[in-house]
């Protein structure tokens, strides 16, 4: 019978069925973060409980971390120490695998993990962090969870799940030139809603997505959180087995006949199936407080939610082109990698951002995409355009009581999240691509990159 992609991880994954529906499943390894790592660890402990296998178990800071240059120990959280120094003493504790602060290898989890072949494909991967999903993007079958759920995990190497629907989305056909895979999300998410994937383990599938870089595919793959799906998934290719090859934890040699199996089989069948025209995606940008409240950055904004449009400050009808901005910023696990940076330095390079920014980030999102970054010469075309050059971490994409952005501020960001207050108290976010964010910080109005482009 042919099965999906994701049926034959799962199903070579069930430890037992239980009578009540659910499977146990193996999970293979298990990533934690500073905001929630220490207290999953000391309970264990507590509970005269360890850790099943530590070298499967991954600990590393990145939510709260300080990004400014120099950052030595530290966090701008109120607080926030606690949470690291814990983390820290917890995990040697436990003997897992620690990544700490200043480490050569830190960097926000999700993008980490590749960069260090802890993901592969075929495997089960948990973390308490609902963009765990990312990971899917190298054909493993990646979700994120809570902290009770990571001790289950750690302790029993289990966890018990419902099995989820499916569901195919495939884009055929090519994007056009200075489209992006996080266009695509977007205008999956505007298009279906944010509750789209309810209940669903997505596979995203077609010409368009293949063509795409392993970097692209992990954009593509983190914004399925915000259409609500259990997780993401892309059948590995040749391009993720060189992408992994001869990384720390990967095998030196990717000739496992396992892998080779890793696809959806012809004629296997789905809950449900979507289509797109990939010629038909255009930039995207957010309007409103939810990634689903998007449109194409030609189009007007529409008739939405009053408290989103109270919010926000934008009316029905009025053209998302021309926004005045006061902020940007380029970081967060959606759209910190190398290609990415690359992208949008090519937009900024002998160009300044306008005056009326008043604060302008890059945060990449490891230590390695950094000193990459360093080597290629990237952040002096960021610098001299404007934008403060930081240390990797998870940074403004999320507010945390510490650094933030003048309250009331409209910024653009390559973020997955434009919730109110996400970036900062009465902070007003537009997500978009990396391309967007540059084009628009020039402009000082939200921009189409395409245009800059030319």
């Amino acid at each position: 019978m042919p099965r999906s992609l994701f049926a034959k991880i799962w199903d070579r994954h069930i430890v037992a069925r239980n009578p009540g529906g659910a499977d146990i499943i193996a999970i293979d390894r298990v990533f934690l973060h500073e905001r929630t790592g220490a207290a999953a660890l000391r309970r264990m402990a507590e509970q005269g409980r360890s850790v099943r296998d530590p070298a499967r178990v991954f600990a590393v800071m990145d939510h709260i971390v300080d990004t400014r240059p120099g950052r030595g120990d530290g966090t701008l959280m109120p607080g926030g120490e606690g949470f690291i120094t814990q983390t820290r003493e917890a995990a040697l504790a436990a003997g897992i695998n620690l990544i700490d602060v200043n480490d050569r290898d830190q960097g926000i989890v999700h993008v980490i993990s590749p960069e260090l072949g802890v993901v592969l494909p075929g495997l089960t991967l948990v973390a308490p962090d609902s963009h765990t999903c990312t990971q899917g993007a190298f054909g493993a079958l990646a979700w994120g969870i809570g902290s009770s759920e990571a001790e289950h995990a750690m302790v029993t190497g289990t966890l018990r799940l419902s099995r989820p629907k499916t569901m195919r989305v495939t884009f055929t056909g090519a994007l056009a030139a200075g489209v992006t895979a996080k266009d695509m999300a977007l205008a999956l998410i505007a298009r279906h809603g944010s509750g789209g994937g309810t209940g669903h383990a997505v596979e995203f599938a077609g010409d368009a997505v293949s063509a795409l870089d392993v970097e692209g595919r992990q954009t593509l793959c983190n914004m399925a959180t915000e259409f609500s799906a259990m997780t993401a998934l892309i059948a590995p290719d040749e391009q993720t087995f060189a992408y992994l090859s001869g990384r720390g934890h990967a095998p030196a040699s990717f000739e496992e006949p396992y892998w080779s199996t890793l696809h959806t089989d012809h004629g296997a069948l789905f809950d449900e199936e979507l289509t797109f025209a990939a010629a038909e995606v255009e930039p995207m940008v957010s309007w409103g407080t939810s990634p689903s409240q998007a449109v194409p950055v030609t189009g007007v904004v529409p008739h939405g939610p009053a408290r989103a449009h109270e919010y926000i400050g934008l009316a029905a009808g009025q053209p998302i082109a021309g926004v005045p901005l006061d902020a940007a910023f380029i970081g967060s696990c959606t759209n910190a990698r190398i290609t990415d940076l690359r992208r949008a330095a090519r937009l900024l390079r002998g160009r300044r951002i306008a005056p009326s920014i008043r604060k302008a980030l890059v945060v990449p999102g490891s230590s390695q995409v950094r000193r990459q970054a360093e080597a290629e010469g990237l952040h002096t075309v960021f610098e001299a355009a404007g934008f403060e050059w930081r240390m990797s971490g998870c940074s403004l994409c999320f507010y945390a009581g510490g650094e933030g952005f003048a309250q009331g501020s409209r910024t653009i960001s390559s973020t997955n999240r434009n919730f109110e207050g996400r970036q900062g108290l009465g902070v007003r976010t537009h997500i978009a691509s990396p391309e967007t964010v540059a084009a628009s910080a020039v402009a000082g109005v939200i921009a189409d990159p395409r245009e800059l482009a030319r």
